[in-house]
């Protein structure tokens, strides 16, 4: 029987020879050293959320779904083990029970932890970086079949190769986590206008812990969202989770298809700010950083110059105006702090993320373009699990430890059995 996978927007969708399910790290040692053997590829999933053809392959694939919980847990050095298969809505609670948290998040928690870190997924804050910089140690099967582990204090360029890797120096079993002591979050939303957040924009990053903004395309408004430690009592989850999945979710979707059916995505855009309501909602911290995606997008962002990030949105902005783009989904912002992981898009500078939609079913690849022009002008960097159409000499132009990284990746994969079509373009 022909065996059909496909990732959770339906972006990419393949059919490997087989899936695999290992539980233990000598099974996957025993795999990789027989597709060595019979020349075959692999490809590791996680929980299938890149847009782009990360985990695509015609030959083996593999989920960690059977390789997941702690392995040590250590409250007075705050660190953490855990297999690489833990899902993140997994870690929080598993941490929280020994009084531990992760010190930032995305605001999604299906991914695996192996899959989040390794693609350079990262959340927001002037003080945090992607999630990769919270890893200690990294423990993987190389290409030949041996198992390697690659501490921060002591591996140097191998271990910041391996922080972002996209699966290519090996299938990643074990992540050591440094960690900070649980703590509680009060996450505010309200609205604004385009210009008054972007006049506001350095002072409400310097002024919370986490801040992240949506622009509403075809109008001057934007959902700010504000999230700052806190030692209040966790708020009624209840109403909070209808507002969540009830307003941001089936509501939305429902207008979604009316902008796809009826092609009207710039009254739709205009209606969906105008209902953006005021939250304020307070939880520990994971529950705080990730809420449900129902409605199904396609994604595309990039990591910019944080210098140059408010007259990149202010061209995106024109653009959308002046071509008339047919889009509804809001335009997301968040920032990181620079990182020294080789192909981390935050790598040697002060960022800023600018993420654009479009709903599934609605055609999206002109619109990414023309923002991929734009992005591209200023130096901008794809997150790796998010879709781009940027080619080898753009990266190596844009990396400057990319052939470094190259060189690594070779050593761990001689004979390239990580790699698929889409990683060949770049990594080859």
């Amino acid at each position: 029987m022909k065996i059909h996978f496909k990732n959770w927007s339906e972006s990419v969708v393949f059919n490997p020879t087989a899936i695999l399910y290992p539980t233990s790290e000598e099974e996957i040692v025993a795999i990789v050293k027989l597709a060595n053997q019979k020349k075959q590829k692999i490809r590791v999933v996680g929980s299938g959320h890149s847009f782009t053809p990360l985990v695509e392959t015609n030959s083996i694939l593999i989920s960690l779904d059977n390789l997941k919980g702690a392995i040590k847990m250590d409250e007075n050095l705050l660190e953490a083990e855990v297999f690489a298969g833990t899902k993140l809505h997994e870690l929080g609670p598993m941490l929280l029970e020994k009084n531990m948290a992760l010190e930032n998040m995305g605001d999604i928690d299906i991914q695996s932890i192996a899959g989040a870190f390794s693609s350079s997924t990262h959340g927001t804050g002037l003080n945090f970086g992607i999630l990769s910089n919270q890893v200690l140690a990294i423990t993987l099967v190389n290409g030949n079949g041996d198992i390697v582990r690659l501490e921060k204090d002591k591996n140097g360029e191998e271990f910041k190769a391996a922080q972002v890797s996209l699966g290519m120096l090996g299938i990643i079993t074990r992540i050591k986590l440094k960690l900070l002591p649980a703590y509680k979050l009060n996450y505010i939303s309200k609205k604004a206008t385009f210009e008054h957040t972007l006049e506001n924009f350095e002072k409400y990053n310097n002024e919370n812990r986490n801040f992240e903004f949506y622009w509403f395309p075809h109008t001057e408004t934007c959902q700010l969202k504000f999230v700052n430690a806190t030692q209040e009592k966790p708020s009624n989850e209840m109403l909070y989770k209808f507002n969540v999945l009830v307003m941001e979710n089936y509501v939305f979707k429902l207008l979604s298809e009316i902008a796809r059916v009826f092609s009207a995505p710039k009254f739709i855009s205009k209606l969906s700010a105008a209902g953006v309501s005021s939250v304020n909602y307070t939880n520990w911290s994971f529950k705080v950083f990730a809420t449900k995606r129902i409605v199904k997008f396609q994604e595309m962002e990039y990591n910019v110059p944080r210098e140059h990030f408010k007259t990149i949105l202010t061209e995106i902005k024109e653009l959308i105006s002046s071509k008339n783009i047919k889009v509804h989904f809001p335009i997301e912002c968040r920032i990181a702090k620079a990182d020294d992981i080789l192909i981390s898009p935050a790598y040697g500078r002060e960022s800023a993320y600018i993420a654009v939609h479009m709903y599934k079913g609605m055609e999206y690849k002109e619109y990414f373009l023309e923002i991929q022009k734009i992005v591209e002008k200023y130096n901008g960097r794809p997150h790796w699990g998010k879709m781009h159409f940027s080619k080898k000499e753009y990266f190596k132009l844009n990396y400057p430890k990319w052939e470094l990284f190259i060189e690594i990746r070779k050593k761990y994969d001689p004979e390239n059995i990580f790699l698929n079509t889409h990683l060949n373009e770049f990594f080859q």
